[in-house]
């Protein structure tokens, strides 16, 4: 009988498949080809989600019973899940198919580190009495919703900066970079993106401070992952703020969605592996 990790094996995979076609997008200029790697991807979602819902209810089998969301491993597998699927609602709505040549090979690095994790991170383990708590389940549901929308709004921004070398160099059309969507598309699309993922990350942070009082009696203690979180709430609300008080667009906003991403990258690895804290449990 098929089990959890041979789905994400699977989903590992088609998510590879997914990028080559992308890949192949710019490469050779056929939308046929991004159009099989969108549907390559949303297979892949599908499995992606069945895979987490039957680890899920393994855990129940197990009698432990708890959403797949508690370790190194589980964490890494459902933030490739939501950056896949917030870009391929995002490619569906804008048509914008080439950024898929970016997300998907970071959703399948994501997996593929993921199933390199130790096997005592892959199985389900019952739970400290921490992580025994609702808030848990909708703290990170909300970061790492927030955590893939800043993925895709770096991969844009890195894009976007591509394609403003390109112009300024007045690079041939012919060229690779001029298949990539005209620049105002891109920083819309960036600061669209960095709206929503702030929203979620906000959600995060607030449902985070409830989950901490439920567990450890204060809202806030500067705990390691606590502070560089706010590092990078802050991070985008200056991006935010810069671009509906000052006006910035283009490059600005661009770099600082790499920025973000960044802090965010830090604020999830970073924090685990080098900064001892309330929150080192989750490198196990």
């Amino acid at each position: 009988m098929m089990n959890s990790s041979q789905l994400f094996g699977y989903t590992t995979i088609i998510y590879l498949l997914s990028a080559a076609f992308y890949i192949g997008l710019l490469v050779f200029r056929n939308r046929k080809i991004g159009f099989v790697g969108l549907i390559l991807a949303s297979i892949g979602v599908l499995i992606h989600t069945g895979a987490l819902g039957l680890r899920w209810h393994e855990s129940y089998q197990v009698g432990i019973g708890h959403a797949p969301l508690t370790n190194m491993y589980e964490s890494l597998v459902f933030f490739a899940w939501c950056t896949t699927l917030f870009y391929i609602l995002l490619e569906v709505k804008f048509k914008a198919s080439v950024l898929g040549a970016l997300v998907m090979p970071l959703a399948v690095t994501t997996m593929a580190y993921a199933s390199f994790s130790t096997d005592i991170s892959r199985q389900i383990s019952p739970l400290i009495p921490a992580l025994q708590s609702n808030w848990l389940i909708a703290h990170v549901i909300t970061c790492f919703i927030g955590y893939g929308a800043f993925a895709v709004a770096a991969g844009i921004g890195v894009i976007y900066l591509f394609k403003h070398l390109a112009i300024n160099r007045k690079f041939s059309r012919d060229n690779l970079l001029s298949t990539l969507p005209e620049l105002p598309l891109l920083d819309d699309l960036t600061h669209k993106t960095i709206v929503f993922g702030f929203m979620w990350l906000t959600a995060g942070i607030i449902t985070g401070a409830v989950w901490a009082n439920e567990a450890w009696g204060t809202y806030w203690s500067w705990d390691p992952k606590e502070t560089w979180s706010i590092i990078t709430w802050f991070v985008y609300a200056l991006a935010l703020h810069a671009r509906f008080t000052r006006g910035w667009n283009g490059p600005r906003i661009a770099w600082l969605a790499i920025i973000g991403f960044l802090s965010v990258f830090f604020t999830y690895f970073g924090v685990n592996f080098l900064l001892a804290g309330l929150h080192s449990y989750g490198a196990s």
